[in-house]
């Protein structure tokens, strides 16, 4: 059984199965469209929203040093998973990168593991699109009935109960019926969505700079506090603590730049290509999330953070003190909007692709990667996803799973860390075109600055994680095991 757990599957083999032979996945997208994917994926919700509860919360103007944290923790894992990326050029992102160096089991946990960050994370931000697709038909005095835009498990202040989230299922359907579409059509329309949400990103940096009041930045970082929000919960306020609290947080910022790697059979020349769309889209969105909270900050006080805007703080800050500029604040809503729908179509496109490649080898039923004769696409796993994330989006409330996502993200990128490591002493001969620099010193430091934030989101996120794991080895264990391929090798 120990042999059969830690079987790993050869780096030639994997190497062969990208031959394209008219039959898998088609080739079509560039490294600029790995850059779009990218951009897509990164920027959502996390710039727009969780900038202002991090320093309301957390870290006030300092906000823009955890921005910084967190995004050196993801170049850091970027740097792995570029390495990887340009070696073993297959859909599967870390399960795939997994299954070479540490073996078929710990493939399998990485796999069900990615499952969170991927179909959660896409209903998890469905949710979110509902809400604010409101907030946006409230600009026409139109709004859609709480019950149809809410899951059975909410009831408004006024006492309606939700039936059913219908916007939330019909963004998943849509952006789904796209991917069965094609790669190259998705990435076009992902392109034009990332064009319009980065213009009025620059936008607001550009003419929010001139109302920054620098009264709002002193001191820069706040003395050491404890704030309690209005839910009760208590938050390290200010100094080291606060700032490192503030990266945890603002992590969500930067989920999705991994999903790149899942696009590496249907890429021209992935090789060359996928480093430059994995750490590309990461240093782009890195340097506009670092403008974006220096301006925020200083437009508006951390007391509007917490008492005025909350999350819709952003708008509330050009509203309010730049005058001249309310346009913007709805370009921002409409520009939040754009933002969910690329993330939600990279998020369903990762986990296909995920489930593509556990298909191929048989710890999947064989139909998630059946693909369609004329798109060339796995249709059938999009369908069964859509089903699976449009049943979270239509009736099972945000916070639920909102929080497992990040937990997902960071476990995939300490093992790529290691795995890189595992890679160089095993199979030192495989061609890399792209190689991490100073190894073993990035994967190591990659290991740490991640599992620093995965211990700081705490042990409610731990036994969510746990309880799903164990799903997922009831299923490795009465399934997967006996129908891996390698069991017929």
């Amino acid at each position: 059984m120990g042999n059969r757990l830690f079987r790993k599957k050869s780096i030639h083999l994997l190497i062969a199965e990208t031959a394209d032979d008219g039959k898998g996945l088609k080739r079509s997208l560039t490294a600029i469209s790995l850059i779009a994917l990218g951009i897509g994926a990164i920027i959502g919700a996390g710039l727009f929203v969780r900038t202002a509860a991090a320093a309301a919360n957390n870290a006030g103007p300092s906000v823009t040093i955890g921005f910084i944290i967190a995004g050196i923790g993801c170049a850091l894992a970027g740097l792995c998973y570029a390495e990887f990326a340009s070696m073993i050029p297959i859909s599967g992102s870390a399960y795939t990168y997994s299954y070479a160096t540490m073996g078929e089991l710990m493939a399998w946990i990485i796999g069900w593991d990615l499952v969170l960050e991927y179909a959660l994370g896409a209903a998890t931000v469905s949710i979110a699109w509902s809400e604010y697709l409101n907030k946006l038909l409230s600009y026409f005095d139109y709004h859609i009935p709480y019950e149809f835009c809410h899951s059975p498990f909410e009831v408004s202040t006024l006492g309606a109960h939700g039936i059913m989230n219908i916007p939330a299922l019909f963004i998943v359907f849509l952006l789904t019926l796209l991917l069965i579409k094609g790669a190259r059509e998705s990435s076009l329309v992902n392109g034009i969505i990332v064009l319009t949400k980065v213009a009025i990103v620059i936008l607001f940096i550009a003419f929010g700079w001139s109302f920054i009041n620098p009264i709002n930045h002193t001191p820069f970082i706040p003395e050491s506090s404890i704030y309690v929000d209005g839910q009760g919960v208590s938050h390290n306020f200010g100094g080291i603590l606060g700032i490192l609290g503030a990266a945890g947080v603002v992590f969500f910022a930067f989920i999705g730049f991994d999903a790149v790697s899942t696009a590496a059979q249907e890429t021209k020349n992935p090789k060359k290509a996928m480093p430059i769309g994995i750490l590309g889209s990461l240093a782009i969105c890195t340097v506009l999330y670092i403008l974006f909270s220096y301006v925020l900050t200083g437009v508006a006080s951390i007391d509007d953070f917490r008492n005025a805007g909350k999350e819709a703080s952003v708008t509330y800050a050009i509203q309010t003190y730049m005058t001249g500029y309310g346009w913007l604040g709805k370009l921002v809503t409409v520009a939040i909007l754009a933002g969910f729908s690329s993330v939600i179509l990279v998020m369903l496109y990762g986990q296909s692709r995920v489930f593509y490649s556990m298909s191929r080898d048989g710890l999947v039923p064989k139909l998630f990667s059946d693909v369609h004769s004329k798109y060339r696409t796995p249709y059938k796993s999009n369908m069964l996803f859509l089903a699976f994330v449009g049943l979270f989006a239509s009736f099972v409330p945000q916070d639920i799973v909102g929080d497992m996502t990040s937990i997902g993200t960071l476990f995939a990128f300490i093992l790529v860390c290691i795995g890189v490591m595992i890679m160089r002493k095993t199979n030192p001969e495989i061609p890399r075109q792209f190689k991490t620099p100073w190894v073993p010193v990035v994967p190591i430091l990659g290991v740490i600055v991640c599992g620093a934030m995965v211990f700081g989101l705490g042990w409610a996120n731990w036994a969510r994680l746990l309880i799903w794991m164990g799903i997922g080895f009831i299923i490795y264990f009465a399934y997967s095991i006996r129908k891996s391929k390698l069991n017929k090798k």
